[in-house]
């Protein structure tokens, strides 16, 4: 039977205390097995397992929202790693201290013990240092988001210098689209025989055919 911290899950939960588990990908395109794979080391039930396919902009999301109004004082939430939780530390940390000073339950992070809030450490000194790594990954977080915005500035900035188009390529109109369109003004082509030789669709035709 697996064990937390030298307790059989078994005994953790006849305490009265649940443990759950929160796992996010940013899309259904994205596989969630890494993750679960993890998690299913401490026997969790599924019913405690809460998977949300969804950006982690904010916490606005379905499952998370669920799992979070089932916490209670001395639960135990485990997550992969902290990004999975969100990716916005500013988010995250107001997040963090609801559910740890507010819900008073405990915090797992499997890719992270710093954070872990549930140590054999005395509480106080537990969430002490948690909350320090946690201060301590949000200006790291911030820190490089700012240097991407600014890099991407600057290669914005030299590749208009350069003259090289951003954004999506122009369209290059075939040799036989004019043709094609003077055709189909004339009504000896119907739109969909036009759209169907030249294979765009009905909008780039009429933009490109003014």
């Amino acid at each position: 039977m697996s064990s937390f911290k030298g307790v059989p899950l078994k005994t953790f939960l006849r305490g009265g205390n649940m443990i759950y588990a929160y796992i996010r990908v940013s899309s259904t395109s994205q596989n969630v097995d890494r993750q679960l794979n993890e998690i299913n080391k401490y026997n969790i039930p599924k019913e405690n397992i809460f998977i949300d396919y969804q950006s982690g902009k904010d916490f606005q999301r379905e499952q998370y929202q669920v799992l979070k109004s089932k916490l209670k004082k001395k639960d135990l939430l485990i997550i992969k790693s902290i990004d999975r939780l969100g990716r916005n530390y500013k988010m995250i940390t107001e997040e963090w201290a609801y559910i740890t000073k507010t819900i008073e339950a405990d915090i797992n992070v499997i890719d992270m013990p710093l954070l872990n809030t549930n140590t054999s450490v005395d509480t106080l000194m537990s969430n002490f240092i948690s909350d320090i790594v946690l201060q301590i990954l949000s200006f790291v977080s911030e820190n490089e988001r700012a240097n991407i915005k600014q890099r991407q500035k600057e290669g914005i900035a030299i590749a208009k210098q350069k003259g090289i188009h951003l954004g999506r390529p122009k369209y290059v109109k075939p040799k036989n689209f004019d043709l094609l369109a003077d055709k189909y003004n004339k009504k000896e082509l119907t739109i969909n025989q036009v759209l169907s030789i030249l294979k765009i669709s009905r909008s780039c035709f009429y933009k490109y055919s003014k």
